[in-house]
Formats: C-alpha cells, structure tokens, sequence
C-alpha cells in the first residue's frame, strides 16, 4: 500500500481541513508543500491542469478535492469515521455548506480591504498583490459577496454553529466528524491567519470553546517530502486497477475511453485532460501521461465538477 502524500501549503483553509482529517484518523503521511499561487509545475505534473490545493497522492492516483479525499481517507481507515452512521446524509450536506456559503462569507470578512492589509503586511513586498491577482484569475466569472455582504453573513452563520453547539460539544453530537472539520477551516483562516480580525467570534464564545476542540486533534503524524521526489514516487508506480465491480454511470452519454476534460463548476476551472477510464456514482477518473509523472489516473468528485468530452 503506498504512503499518503499531501501538497499543501501551510495557509491554505482547505489544506487545514485535510490536515485534521488526517489528525483525526491518526495517520502518519508525507507533506510537500506547493506554492500558494501559480505557476505550480509540479502540481500541474501531476494533475495536468487542476491547479487548487489541496490534492492528495497515493503512489500514481491523484486524487483531487477534499470532499473526495474525504472519501479516500474514509474508505483507507473507517475508525474513527468522519461520516458517523446516525447522520452520513446530514454530514456531507453540512460540509457542502461549509464549504461554500460560510467559505465564501469568511472570505469576504477575512480578505476584506482592512484584512487584506493586515495579513498581507508583515510579508515580502509585493505578495500581497501577487496573491490577489492569482485568486482573481480563479475566479472568472464568479460572483462574490462584497465585504459588507459577507461579514453579515458570517456573523449569521457563526450564530447557527452557535445554536448548534448549544448543548453538545461538536455540531452532530459527541464525536466530531466531516461536519465539523470543514466549518472549522474557514473560521480557522480569520482566528489564526488574520487574528486582527477575529473579534466577530467575540458574540459565539460557544463556537470559540468548539474551535478549541477541533485544533487539539491535531495534523496526524507528518514527514516533509519534496515536490521532486512526490512526482518521483507518481513515475515510478502504476496506477491502482479499476475495480471491476464498479458500475459505470452514464448521465452524459460518454462512453469509457473516450478523450475528457474535467474542471471544477465555479472557482479554479482549469481543466484536466484525459482518457475517461472510470465514472462510477461518486467520481470521474482519467488517466493521463506525463513526462514526468509517468502514467497517472487523476480522480475528481462528481458533485461540483463538469465532464466534457473532447471532439477529435
């Protein structure tokens, strides 16, 4: 069984969410850490276009998002679980929120003008503007909350965690679980990256006591590798084999075999190109060769991403 590989980088929300499902699950795993913004050529080796963070390797699969590496790790280690069984429909659709609406609200708050200023200030000239620009080219035709819109909005949200942690410690019960780690990463960005503004927690001590909890589960046991020897280790691995009792779903009349593109709905749509090798209820898989990653099979979620096929 090959070893787990994170490309991460130390600031990313959504890296900090994997980094706590690793903790939870108490794995030990590799860190190699990618730029924060383009260009990411090793990343790109890998992924051939996909270009967010967090992606996760196993040997020559590169699987990508964290709703599917959810998934991954789920399937790899079931105990402790991040879907408990009282509530696996409730859990996802509580982290797809997360994910997006609270997401999208604490950025607006955190990466305000004022925020932008304070994170950005104490930094090597000119990463501010570098940063800035990269995520707006990841947001092409996207529409964003302004900062007036999205601290309300935040302020709203962080009300319903409250509510919901009003008389059990985590926001599904006893034990946190997927619901959990992925409301916490937002918050996590404002309170540790931009504490400056962290004083909108100030009206949900209850959430602030929560996010104590969720930190003191930790990252797992992790071992820096670098972006090199990650593609190394791809190059010279076969991918796993499709399992044959997995049933192929068609909603898109593309046969298996056939030359795609995959790319995400709204944010960081560049596209991966490949040969369609697999697309089973929850996920697409393609395969796609590198010169310097070898033969790889890039896996992304169905939900939230598009399956094109390329016209020859």
């Amino acid at each position: 069984m090959h070893d787990l590989i994170l490309h991460h980088y130390p600031m990313s929300p959504f890296a900090e969410k994997v980094r706590l499902m690793l903790g939870l699950k108490g794995l030990a795993w590799h860190s190699v850490h990618i730029p924060a913004v383009m260009p990411k050529p090793d990343v790109i080796a890998l992924t051939g276009g996909y270009r967010k963070t967090p992606i996760l390797q196993i040997g020559a699969d590169i699987y990508c998002d964290t709703a599917l590496i959810a998934d991954v790790l789920e399937h790899r280690v079931a105990e402790p679980p991040l879907f408990p069984a009282h509530a696996r429909g409730l859990s996802r659709a509580l982290a797809q929120w997360a994910d997006t609406p609270l997401f999208w609200a604490s950025m607006a708050y955190t990466l305000s003008p004022k925020g932008a200023a304070a994170m950005f200030a104490n930094r090597p000239p000119g990463e501010g503007q570098a940063f800035a620009a990269d995520r707006a080219a990841m947001r092409t035709n996207m529409t964003l909350l302004r900062p007036a819109d999205g601290t309300s909005a935040y302020r709203s949200y962080l009300r319903r965690l409250a509510n919901m942690l009003d008389d059990q410690p985590y926001l599904l019960g006893e034990v946190p679980c997927i619901a959990d780690l992925a409301a916490y990463h937002p918050l996590w960005f404002t309170r540790t990256l931009n504490p400056v503004l962290a004083d909108i927690f100030d009206a949900t001590p209850d959430v602030l006591e929560w996010m104590d909890r969720i930190a003191a589960i930790g990252h797992g046991r992790p071992q820096r590798l670098s972006s090199t020897e990650a593609v190394g280790i791809a190059h010279a691995a076969t991918p796993e084999p499709i399992r044959p009792d997995e049933v192929f779903q068609d909603d898109h009349g593309i046969p298996l075999g056939s030359r795609v593109s995959v790319a995400a709905e709204a944010f960081g749509t560049e596209a991966t190109e490949g040969t369609l090798v697999a697309a089973t209820r929850t996920r697409y898989t393609l395969e796609r060769h590198d010169a310097r990653a070898g033969t790889v099979h890039v896996h992304f979620p169905r939900v939230g991403y598009v399956l094109k096929e390329i016209k020859a």
